[in-house]
């Protein structure tokens, strides 16, 4: 006896659990995905190249960018709603989610909550329609989990700042119109809005990647940039300003890395049932059903847990040991699936025709980047034990 195939997220009957208006931001994403992403991605990463201010507008249209901040233009949806949204967006590619993490939970977000009002007049209105686009400055070459030791620096020059330095790995420098960096000062670290287009300010490409090739990531180069006073970020001081930016980013990748996972593990279901092998669909063979069931159970899981974080977040209770489990948790299992459904495709499972190896390369850096999963697991470890075995 044989029964119809459902989708993974029908075994815990996920939609119940989402109201109409979330449920409805979440198929508007995933019909503009379908439309628009898919049938063009694979072409994008092939050739390295995105058009990033062409998506920008139409996902400002959408209201997607910044769409969990109030005002200023911005959608002011729930923290649900935006990781939904997140979900769909990578499920599609993680250089698409990736796009409107840094531009929202990012650049806008540290606009937001620590900008002076001129900034946020200024900024987030063109930011959230995609007339503008953000990046965020804070990852150096020998300063990736250990922002505190950052050779950027920023000196007052009068009443003005002379910010020296590089930033590495930054997504949509090239593309930006507003870079958000973060210097050491004579005051501690601080954050300052930067527009691209000032002198000594230089944007170069990264090439030659194997991973977010549909993506824009940028090596930053400050050379005597004189900013003025007001350029600095009157709202926070110290590290626990991006740390705080990060966190915003992280949530989007707990929701994110599972639409990534799904759409590796429906290609694999529908490939499963009509590939045959020995006169029989490989999906008749119980070590495909044990593989596609033992990935299922991680997916479920996963959206399971974005969907707690999420609700704790919107009643303003989350904490950023929480957010570190979800990232650890999500982004290690969706990795896992894409390597588990890349094996399911055999050969096929190296090729473009398929989504499977593009978010598998993808995965490999949303397992490092906004956190590596070392740093993430001693984070929760600290958390457990009182103690930061990472200081050594």
């Amino acid at each position: 006896m044989s029964g119809s195939p459902i989708a993974p997220l029908d075994l815990i009957a996920f939609d119940s659990l989402l109201d109409e208006e979330e449920r409805a931001i979440r198929d508007v994403v995933r019909s503009y995905v379908d439309a628009r992403i898919k049938p063009n991605v694979a072409e994008w990463f092939e050739t390295g190249r995105l058009p990033a201010r062409e998506l920008a507008r139409e996902m400002g249209e959408l209201g997607l960018l910044g769409m969990h901040l109030e005002g200023y233009g911005c959608a002011g949806t729930s923290a649900v709603a935006y990781g939904l949204a997140c979900t769909e967006l990578e499920a599609g590619d993680s250089g698409i989610r990736s796009l409107v993490s840094v531009q929202g939970s990012l650049a806008m977000f540290a606009i937001h909550r620590f900008g002076s009002e001129e900034h946020r007049e200024e900024w987030l209105p063109r930011m959230a329609t995609g007339e503008a686009i953000g990046c965020f400055g804070l990852t150096e070459a020998d300063f990736g989990s250990n922002p505190s030791g950052m050779r950027t620096i920023a000196k007052q020059d009068g009443s003005d700042w002379i910010l020296n330095g590089s930033k590495m790995w930054i997504t949509n420098g090239n593309v930006a119109d507003v870079a958000v960096v973060w210097a050491q000062t004579d005051d501690g670290i601080r954050g300052f809005v930067v527009p691209t287009d000032t002198p000594g300010f230089t944007a170069n490409e990264i090439h030659r990647k194997m991973s977010l090739r549909a993506s824009v990531t940028s090596e930053l180069v400050f050379d005597g940039v004189r900013l003025p006073e007001s350029a600095m970020l009157p709202g926070v001081r110290g590290l626990k300003g991006p740390l705080s930016c990060l966190s915003e980013a992280r949530f989007g990748i707990v929701f994110g890395t599972m639409g990534a996972a799904r759409d590796c593990l429906e290609t694999a279901i529908a490939y499963s049932i009509d590939r045959d092998q020995f006169d029989r669909p490989i999906a008749a063979y119980q070590l495909t059903q044990r593989k596609l069931a033992d990935m299922a159970l991680e997916l479920d899981k996963g959206m399971l847990l974005a969907l707690h974080l999420g609700r704790l977040k919107d009643q303003g209770r989350i904490t950023p040991e929480q957010i570190s489990l979800g990232k650890l948790n999500n982004a290690r299992e969706a990795l896992d699936i894409a390597r588990e459904c890349r094996g399911i495709l055999g050969g096929n499972g190296i090729t473009l025709e398929y989504p499977v190896i593009r978010h598998m390369n993808n995965l490999e850096s949303v397992f490092t980047y906004e956190g590596t999963n070392e740093m993430h697991t001693l984070v929760v470890g600290q958390a457990l034990t009182g103690i930061p075995a990472y200081r050594g």
